[in-house]
């Protein structure tokens, strides 16, 4: 059984910087395709990014494309949303995601973490 644990958010400042993390516990880490979702009240999940295993090709959702960065650290089992220039509008609970295709993208994610609550004040 994978579990997926998420850390780091919290509150920061519009314009700001954050940096998420997910660590896994069982599995094979590196065979995975990782992503981050977010969701906010009221509002449909919605893809941010998506990291490969392998390859490591990285895809994002058009509303963080240049201010969002997905990486993973294979070896400590740790995948990352390195999160910059933050509005209002990020405001979500972000949950990381594992899908067994390895792929940045996919129709299934099978694991899911708990969520990490990330606020960003204007």
């Amino acid at each position: 059984q994978v579990q997926l644990v998420e850390s780091g958010g919290r509150l920061v400042q519009a314009g700001g910087s954050l940096s998420i993390s997910c660590t896994a516990s069982g599995g094979t880490f590196t065979a995975y395709g990782l992503g981050w979702f977010r969701q906010s009240p009221g509002k449909e999940r919605e893809f941010v990014a998506g990291i490969s295993g392998g390859a490591y090709v990285t895809h994002y959702g058009d509303s963080v494309k240049g201010r969002f960065t997905i990486s993973r650290n294979d070896g400590l089992n740790t995948v990352y949303l390195l999160m910059d220039t933050l509005e209002p509008d990020d405001t979500a609970t972000y949950y990381c995601a594992a899908n067994l295709a390895g792929a940045a993208t996919s129709r299934s994610w099978t694991y899911w973490g708990q969520g990490t609550q990330v606020t960003v004040s204007s």
